[in-house]
């Protein structure tokens, strides 16, 4: 009797947490998507409030024409350069063997690590007035000022520059991962019908990866809409700077949530071009084989071409600016021993490092509960409830960080007035803003900004587990924290970390959602270096930006390591096939 009360006590309590779990993944998704939610809603008030359609109608008619045709230009610039190049050097490195290419593999990720407004701060340095470029050309020529012309990078041409040679990785890397993956035997067929090696690529292996090229092309677009030091420092008006001048500058928060507003429709279009575009993936996976393209041998002046093709976008992506940064920092040797500076450091690496360790426990609740929900078949309604609220709180990632800050900055400024009002009526005293302005509503942000990375990267971790060893450890007798502890938390132990690097290094580099949310008299290295930048004191600048650049080597270093094994995994499976003669008769006979 005894212990029939005490089974249906633990039968009942395992229901009771199992419903708490699972209606508190939405409560937290809706958390989470509350900035969003807020922007979303100001654009609903901005269309039926009056004083709301006086100031996006006052918008449209000052500034908005000028954000729109300034953001265009850039997405087609940046949309082009990062086509061009990144499709380029992935089919060179993966279809090609030329001297230096196992090199170029890894470093054409190298200005992953550079971020765009550092970048732009580099280039502004080397190519002023006073700047090593245009004092060699001095030199050279003997011409003094005005004697010459010389291009304007700051400017909206030199923008879309910039963020080109930033941005082609996502490309680059997504691209020559569905060149790797694509079978030999369509390359092959095609030779067999008379195709060249460069006609095969046209008509054979670009069709087959142009879901790959379509995401890759569309990250880097979103990061473009999402760039505020960059068009700032180089003087080029866009919806981010838009928000930030309404904001600071006219005091008119009403008007920064409209252009947020407008902003985040532009990045949700883009969501769902690359969301369509990950849905037609099956077509250049489709009749995938185990056989890997065999590279094609260049040589003499093809292999120097292939080269060339494929070193300039690292020199001009991160080798310069990196060389720009190390001088800098070399000449401001007396920063590095300066406290502050290194108070900067610890207030940029304490940010970081709890802004990781929330999103990674964040995304741990949300990928165990959305585990437990695809376990669990008989309850499919609370598995649909569950996989939506994972997949709407992974919403942020995509959502510039000024449209993030602007959202999370008016609830929490809400909920500060009403707390002050309690306290006055209650306890006659002021207790001042706990939420905006402080700590916490930056780790909100970097929290609703970020978690998507932590969740797909603990997601394709429990995926890995099967169920089958959660069977096991209950026959074992042990419990359910007792799985996930001793079972579980071993083998999620490399996702976890690296989960926790990627958010730490991104938070690191973030910018706009800083500037917004900060304490006063608190700063980061990012705003370190953006408020040198902004006071043309550039080589000040250079000790924060190269301490930024260093931890965004990290994740570099962890993609180079990850398309190692992948090269290494088809290694083994080219070293397996058939000759290729072995191959041609049933390819033959397929096509006739």
């Amino acid at each position: 009797m005894v212990e029939a009360i005490r089974s249906g006590l633990a039968t009942a309590g395992n229901n009771v947490w199992r419903t708490l779990r699972d209606w508190s993944l939405p409560l937290v998704a809706v958390v989470i998507c509350l900035p969003l939610l807020v922007v979303v809603a100001s654009f609903f008030i901005g269309l039926f409030g009056a004083e709301q359609r006086e100031t996006l109608a006052h918008l449209f008619d000052t500034v908005i024409g000028e954000y729109v045709r300034h953001s265009l230009v850039l997405l087609v610039g940046v949309g082009l350069i990062t086509l061009i190049i990144g499709v380029t050097a992935a089919w060179l490195t993966t279809a090609c063997e030329f001297p230096g290419v196992r090199w170029l593999r890894w470093a054409l990720l190298l200005p992953l690590a550079m971020p765009a407004y550092i970048t732009a701060y580099t280039y502004s340095g080397m190519l002023s007035f006073e700047g090593p470029v245009q004092s060699a050309l001095r030199a050279v020529t003997g011409w003094q000022l005005g004697e010459y012309s010389f291009p304007e990078i700051r400017s909206l041409t030199g923008a879309v520059l910039v963020m080109g040679f930033v941005l082609f990785p996502y490309v680059y890397l997504i691209t020559r991962a569905s060149f790797i993956e694509q079978s030999r035997a369509a390359i092959e067929a095609g030779r067999t019908l008379g195709l060249g090696p460069w006609q095969s690529f046209y008509r054979v292996a670009l069709p087959m990866a142009r879901p790959a090229i379509a995401t890759g092309v569309t990250l880097a677009l979103m990061e473009t809409l999402a760039d505020y030091g960059t068009v700032h420092f180089y003087g080029v008006t866009t919806f981010t700077t838009g928000i930030f001048r309404t904001w600071y500058g006219m005091a008119d928060p009403v008007g920064a949530l409209q252009l947020a507003s407008i902003l985040m429709s532009a990045v949700v279009v883009l969501m769902l071009v690359e969301r369509i575009s990950r849905r037609q993936s099956r077509y250049h996976h489709a009749g995938r084989s185990n056989q890997a393209t065999r590279p094609m041998q260049l040589k003499s002046w093809k292999a120097a071409l292939a080269f060339i093709a494929c070193f300039l976008p690292v020199l001009f992506g991160f080798i310069l600016p990196a060389l720009q940064l190390i001088f800098w920092s070399a000449d401001r040797l007396s920063i590095w021993s300066d406290p502050q500076f290194w108070t900067l450091v610890r207030n940029s690496l304490i940010l970081a490092g709890l802004a990781a360790f929330i999103t990674v426990m964040v995304a741990l609740w949300l990928c165990y509960g959305k585990r437990e929900a695809s376990l669990n078949g008989n309850r499919a309604a609370n598995g649909k409830l569950t996989r939506g609220s994972v997949a709407f709180a992974s919403l942020g990632y995509a959502i510039p960080g000024v449209v993030i800050a602007v959202g999370v900055m008016v609830p929490l400024a809400w909920l500060d007035n009403r707390i002050i009002d309690f306290s006055e009526a209650f306890f006659g005293f002021n207790p001042g803003l706990l939420l905006s302005g402080t700590i916490i509503a930056l780790l909100f942000a970097y929290t609703v900004r970020f978690l998507s990375i932590s969740i797909q990267t603990v997601d394709s971790g429990l995926s890995q587990i099967s169920k089958a060893m959660d069977e096991s450890g209950r026959i074992l007798g042990l419990k359910s924290h007792e799985i996930m502890s001793r079972i579980h938390f071993p083998l999620l132990r490399t996702s976890l970390l690296t989960a926790g690097i990627l958010v730490f290094v991104d938070v690191l580099k973030e910018l706009p959602a800083t500037l917004v949310l900060r304490p006063f008299n608190f700063n980061t290295l990012a705003v370190r270096a953006y408020e040198m930048a902004g006071d043309e004191r550039l080589a000040d600048a250079g000790p924060a930006a190269l301490m930024i650049v260093l931890a965004g080597l990290i994740p570099v270093i962890l993609l180079s390591r990850a398309m190692n094994r992948r090269q290494h995994l088809q290694n083994e499976i080219r070293a397996g096939e058939p000759k290729p003669g072995e191959i041609y008769e049933p390819v033959k006979t397929q096509w006739n």
